[in-house]
């Protein structure tokens, strides 16, 4: 792949606003411990379109540090997104280390964003960082697994329709990765059965999720 002609790089921000909570208190024990606010997103060329998978590939964390942050497994970077993003040495997350991301950002109080950015050119590999992201920004141990990513989920799917535009995304499209994701939220109900309500209403419908999303918006602009 990286014998490829040069393709170009784009950098954006992404909106990443802060969610409420939509399960039970009891999921999380550093619920937004810090808002989210952007994710700093570099893609080769124009994003493609590629079916939801369970474990993305051409996605990775770049540490901003060259040394990463501590006590968090790293990898060669270019490993896994190649070199046309700029990388030679540069760490990246562990795939595999998503958790122990999320435990020690919290526990040293580190800003994600001050902390990492994301290369994907893929949308499963975007999909993936943003609900990712929504970890990064609430600590919860993973004893109500499927209540802790229904949460990762809706952020990720409200932050694709606030930044479609940006992003390239169509609303059809998106609204095919809602019923995707809602079919996945099913299949992990199944295999990790919760012990706290867990309402799933929000990703029934588009005009639902819609709505929660701009109204993130809307709090943003408020807030500033």
């Amino acid at each position: 792949m990286d014998a490829l002609a040069p393709v170009s790089v784009t950098t954006r921000r992404l909106a990443t606003p802060p969610l409420p909570l939509l399960v039970s208190p009891s999921v999380f024990d550093g619920f937004n411990w810090i808002p989210s606010t952007e994710l700093e997103w570099r893609c080769l060329g124009e994003l493609r379109d590629n079916p939801l998978t369970e474990d993305p590939s051409a996605m990775a964390f770049v540490f901003r540090a060259p040394a990463g942050v501590a006590h968090v497994p790293a990898e060669l970077a270019r490993l896994h997104v190649g070199r046309r993003y700029g990388l030679d040495d540069e760490l990246c997350l562990a795939p595999y280390a998503i958790d122990d991301a999320t435990d020690q950002l919290y526990l040293q109080r580190i800003e994600p964003a001050s902390a990492l950015w994301v290369a994907t050119d893929n949308l499963d590999g975007l999909y993936w960082a943003l609900h990712d992201w929504a970890h990064f920004h609430s600590h919860g141990a993973f004893y109500e697994r499927a209540a802790n990513e229904l949460q990762c989920d809706v952020s990720a799917l409200a932050w694709l329709w606030i930044n479609r535009a940006e992003v390239g995304l169509d609303p059809s499209r998106w609204s095919q990765l809602r019923r995707d994701i809602l079919a996945a939220h099913h299949r992990r109900c199944e295999q990790f059965a919760p012990t706290v309500p867990v309402d799933a209403r929000v990703l029934e419908d588009d005009s639902i999720l819609c709505a929660l999303s701009e109204s993130l918006l809307c709090r943003a602009t408020h807030s500033r």
